[in-house]
Parts: C-alpha cells; sequence; structure tokens
C-alpha cells in the first residue's frame, strides 16, 4: 500500500495539489472539465432510469430553494431535477447538476431543512470531493478507465465511478464521503444557506431527523452514503454562531425566502 500511495503524495507535492474552500490542502488531478463530463453523463443516466416528477408544488419548492442557494456561488445554469422517488435522498454532481428524491421533500419539516440537504450537496461540489475521490482512485488503481466507465453504469468499473461522484448507492454501490469530506460539506453547506437567507440552525434539527428515520426497519439510502455521527451535530453546533451571523445578516439584507 506504502508503495502505491507515495507517488501520489510526490504527485501531489510536484503540483498536483488544489486547496478547498476550507483551506484544506486535496490531490487533485483530474482537469475540471473531465469531471464535470463525468457529472453530466452520470445525471443524464440517472433520467433515462429513474421518473422525473411532474408535481408542479414539488418542482417549484426545490427550484426556489435551489436557486437561491446556487445565486450565493455566482449562479450558473444549474439543472435541478425532482425524482420521483419515495426514497429520502438527494445529491448535487459537478457539472451544476441537482437531484432531489421526492422522499425527500416530504420528510423535512420546512424548507429551511431541504435548504440544509442542498447546501451540503452542493458543498460537496464546491469542494471538488469527487474530484479528489476520482483522483486517488485512479493514482492507486492507475489507468483513465474510470473516466469512460460512467457512461456505462451497469457494468462494474461504471458503478465505482458513479460511487466516486457520490451516486453509487443508486447501483447499490454504498462509497461513502470521508469524514473530512462531511465535516467540510457540512461547513459549506450551512453557511451557504445562511447567505441565502435559510435559519441554518435547522441543519441540526435535519440530521437529528435522518438519524431518528434511519433506525427504522428500513436504512435510509442517504444516511449509508453520508453516515451522520454525534460529531457531526457537535460541529455543527461550534460552528453554529458563525453561521447565524451570517443568516441575520442576510436577512438583514432582505433575503427571506418563501418557497415552501
Amino acid at each position: 500500500m506504502l508503495k502505491k500511495i507515495f507517488p501520489l503524495l510526490t504527485t501531489c507535492l510536484l503540483s498536483a495539489c488544489i486547496t478547498s474552500p476550507t483551506g484544506r490542502t486535496q490531490f487533485a488531478i483530474m482537469p475540471d472539465d473531465q469531471i464535470n463530463q463525468m457529472g453530466l453523463q452520470a445525471f443524464d443516466s440517472l433520467k433515462k432510469e429513474k421518473p422525473v416528477s411532474s408535481n408542479g408544488q414539488y418542482n417549484r419548492v426545490a427550484n426556489c430553494i435551489a436557486g437561491a442557494i446556487t445565486r450565493e456561488i455566482g449562479g450558473g445554469n444549474w439543472e435541478i431535477v425532482v425524482f420521483e422517488d419515495k426514497s429520502p435522498n438527494a445529491f448535487a454532481l459537478p457539472g451544476n447538476k441537482i437531484g432531489i428524491h421526492t422522499g425527500m421533500i416530504t420528510l423535512v419539516d420546512n424548507q429551511d431543512q431541504l435548504a440544509a440537504v442542498i447546501g451540503h450537496e452542493v458543498g460537496h461540489v464546491l469542494a471538488k470531493h469527487s474530484n479528489e475521490r476520482a483522483s486517488q482512485e485512479m493514482a492507486v488503481n492507475g489507468g483513465m478507465a474510470i473516466v469512460q466507465a460512467v457512461g456505462a453504469p451497469q457494468s462494474a468499473l461504471g458503478q465505482t465511478a458513479f460511487g466516486l461522484l457520490g451516486v453509487g448507492a443508486q447501483y447499490g454501490i454504498l462509497m461513502p464521503y470521508s469524514r473530512v469530506q462531511e465535516s467540510e460539506a457540512d461547513v459549506i453547506g450551512v453557511d451557504l444557506m445562511a447567505k441565502a437567507g435559510f435559519d441554518p440552525r435547522q441543519s441540526i434539527n435535519l440530521w437529528q431527523k435522518m438519524e431518528q428515520a434511519s433506525q427504522g426497519q428500513q436504512p435510509i439510502e442517504f444516511m449509508s452514503t453520508h453516515p451522520s455521527h454525534a460529531t457531526r451535530i457537535q460541529s455543527l453546533e461550534q460552528h453554529m454562531p458563525q453561521a447565524v451571523t451570517i443568516f441575520q445578516q442576510a436577512q438583514a439584507a432582505g433575503k427571506q425566502p418563501h418557497c415552501s
């Protein structure tokens, strides 16, 4: 293993390191356009395989919340799709794609909790976690096959590619984000929702709610790929004073979304 990891570290030292939004050093060797293309292909595959919801209210709520959040990162052309699926799940992919299951919309109590979900997922994209994971996979196992494999999601390698992008659970491949990546997405997500005028304190209520729901007979897919621990809520509570300050500033500036 050390023989495989050493070249990865050497490459990082030479020039393949980037800095995340929280200041963390990351190993990322894939060009952004390449990882974005993987995200686009994966999202297209999901739209072909999963029914898209025609519920007008669900689509309005999802687009309203996601639109408010993505405007805080410069906007851009984000595609938001609500999938007709009772499992509480949501994801964001490189290439500005956001997917939300109807089950997640019906599970949350308010717009702020759904904003916490979307903010967290967009946080993974902003921090380039898919690039980080795919780069590590390529450095250890070599080859570019993982890039092409996303076009064949039913294949074993294709499922691995989907897992690296964070949507592998759709194909039975669970590849959870690391503790560091999860914490990073939490911080970025609560700050994003706060900047958009959503109450960041609801993020703690959300994770508590998800934790309780996952203890039922059917484990929640979202929790299987985004493990929740007591340390997550503790970290959010520690960061909350800063996020609440951002929220109050946003509210004072007139950012008071009414999406639900």
